[in-house]
């Protein structure tokens, strides 16, 4: 059986293309003769609905921009001192961030994993379907600086990061930020709050932060908004940086 340009152009009008495609397959493929035609029909649905739901997951790790793509809950070093397991890993590779929108914060010195763990946890979102959003605390700010000089543009983006499901900010305040940007930190993470959770990596924990913020009534307030409930990984002092470096280094293959 062969569906004709007409036919094609009918699928498109009812938007049922993907579905017509499978089923043709599905039809010429003498392994399915036995078959029947309802069978085949909710088979080629099937399939065209699981395309359609990873075409949806790329789409959505392609927009959350993570530095890492490839990172995976299955891939992470669970070794001693880390501070995390594979339970632990596998409840929030599950999490319903809508849901329970509680914060997250990952904290380890440099080298310690922290990227790695906030992409592998944000991709994991974006497999369930969540809006991801991963950003730099310096790139944030300097976003923000720019689309100060348009009031339109400096609204939209003070939405787009309220409302995505997860917001994901890494090297948090690392250096500091100026009152214009820890103002717009407060109003994203104000329009968050209880709401909408935001993960949280940093080199620092929320004694330094209150420290590093410009405004103390401000710095208060940003802080209690990410820390009060929030879950907390301590990634410990293992440089992990430095130990794959060390294991690329030991490998037969490795040259210099």
């Amino acid at each position: 059986m062969t569906f004709t340009s007409v036919d094609y152009d009918k699928f498109r009008a009812l938007r049922v293309t993907h579905v017509a495609t499978r089923l043709e397959e599905l039809i010429n493929d003498e392994a399915n003769d036995n078959l029947t035609p309802e069978k085949l029909f909710l088979t080629a649905v099937d399939d065209a609905l699981e395309a359609r739901r990873i075409n949806k997951i790329e789409k959505l790790i392609r927009a959350a921009r993570f530095p890492i793509p490839a990172a995976t809950i299955s891939e992470i070093d669970y070794r001693e001192g880390r501070g995390i397991n594979p339970v632990r890993m596998r409840r929030y590779a599950d999490h319903d961030w809508r849901a329970d929108p509680v914060n997250l914060l990952i904290i380890s010195p440099t080298g310690g994993g922290k990227t790695y763990l906030a992409s592998a946890i944000g991709i994991a979102a974006c497999h369930n379907e969540h809006t991801v959003t991963y950003v730099r605390m310096d790139d944030l700010a300097r976003k923000l600086v720019l689309a100060r000089s348009d009031a339109i543009a400096h609204q939209q983006l003070l939405n787009e990061l309220s409302n995505v499901d997860l917001l994901v900010i890494d090297d948090f305040l690392t250096v500091g930020i100026d009152h214009d940007a820890a103002a717009d930190l407060f109003a994203i993470l104000a329009n968050r709050d209880h709401r909408l959770p935001t993960m949280i990596a940093s080199q620092t924990g929320p004694a330094h932060w209150v420290a590093e913020l410009p405004d103390r009534i401000a710095a208060d307030s940003i802080v209690n908004r990410l820390a009060n409930r929030a879950r907390t990984i301590n990634l410990g002092d293992i440089d992990m940086r430095k130990l794959r470096h060390d294991q690329t280094r030991a490998n037969n293959t490795y040259w210099e």
